[in-house]
């Protein structure tokens, strides 16, 4: 089942927030280069616009990447097989994470096979792995 998206609106502000402090630079750039540099308004006003025009432009390929829930994480690990390679760590493919036992499991052993069950951040909660697949 695909992740539930935050609604456009709400992602949007978010864009929006993270980018306003670059329009308020450009605007000040350019409102300076008006009066000191003597740069015709209507140039100005353009140079603001294909600023707001890319990043309209840009928010819909951007758009997963401002998801409030971390929904653009890329794919998770989940029910990937591992071995644990000490207390706290685990390597599932070619990748090292930072995980713990799962609640109720035991401690994680040097060499246990693992199930990841659950992805916390940057931390993988894991399982002892049965033998079958």
């Amino acid at each position: 089942m695909p992740a539930r998206r935050a609604p456009t609106s709400r992602v949007l502000l978010r864009y929006l927030r993270f980018h306003l402090p670059g329009l308020v630079v450009v605007i000040a750039g350019l409102a300076a280069a008006v009066r000191w540099w003597q740069l015709p308004v209507g140039l100005a006003a353009a140079g603001a616009a294909l600023w707001l025009l890319k990043d309209a432009l840009l928010f819909p390929s951007l758009r997963s990447a401002y998801e409030p829930d971390g929904s653009a994480a890329g794919p998770r690990p989940i029910g990937e097989l591992g071995v644990a390679v000490d207390a706290g760590w685990v390597r599932v493919g070619p990748e090292l994470w930072r995980a713990r036992a799962a609640r109720g499991a035991p401690a994680l052993r040097p060499g246990a096979r693992v199930r990841v069950v659950a992805v916390d951040g940057l931390e993988l909660e894991v399982e002892a792995a049965s033998d079958a697949p």
